[in-house]
């Protein structure tokens, strides 16, 4: 999506970062593991084939990406960015006559970074700026059966189980953004600061 080509956002323990040519080799080496394609219903393509993807992820005005960043390791400029990915989150406008409506996935690729709240922080900033940015009004995720950590964080988000599809063996669940859903999102990502990402990958370069 053009609109956050050049948005950076930062949180306390994750930076955020549209997903860039110079992140494939690093998404592409992610996606040829069987357990993450298991876990985001998710082919195996090849390196063209996910630039290709990177180059619509960029260019097309339904689709929403950030690569999440570790921030620690970030804030070291002598670190290459590349170096300091750990997942993705995303967000689909799924429905052309809804546009409020969005589709929300999240990815921890790295397995050292799982069950630390890398994921919850990642989607909540995602979530903030889906409403903030592209209107959002109701988000609704698709998790596998079998994907019980993801499917246990977002009903601590308040997400709510509406249907089970067996053939596909997932579950959907959403939450609509009320106001104290709002106020609440809010609430916990008030210290999120959305910056220039050009301007500070220059002063990473220049302090490097």
């Amino acid at each position: 999506m053009k609109l956050n080509a050049n948005t950076l956002l930062e949180g306390s323990r994750v930076v955020l970062v549209p997903y860039d040519a110079e992140h494939v080799t690093r998404y592409h080496e992610w996606m040829k593991s069987p357990e993450l394609q298991r876990l985001t219903a998710s082919e195996p393509l090849t390196l063209d084939q996910e630039y290709d993807m990177q180059r619509s992820w960029r260019e097309d005005g339904d689709k929403c990406t950030f690569i999440i960043l570790d921030k620690q390791r970030w804030a070291d400029a002598g670190v290459e960015e590349e170096q300091c990915m750990v997942g993705d989150v995303n967000i689909f406008l799924t429905d052309p006559t809804d546009p409020s409506l969005a589709e929300l996935e999240i990815m921890v690729a790295e397995p050292g970074y799982r069950g630390k709240g890398i994921g919850k922080e990642a989607t909540h900033m995602m979530m903030r700026y889906g409403v903030s940015k592209l209107g959002v009004k109701k988000f609704q995720v698709k998790i596998g059966l079998d994907n019980h950590a993801s499917v246990a964080m977002f009903k601590k988000l308040h997400f709510q189980e509406v249907s089970v599809c067996q053939v596909f063996r997932e579950v959907t669940l959403e939450v609509t953004v009320d106001e104290c859903v709002r106020t609440r999102l809010l609430d916990v990502t008030a210290d999120v600061k959305e910056r220039d990402c050009r301007q500070v990958r220059s002063g990473r370069r220049l302090t490097a």
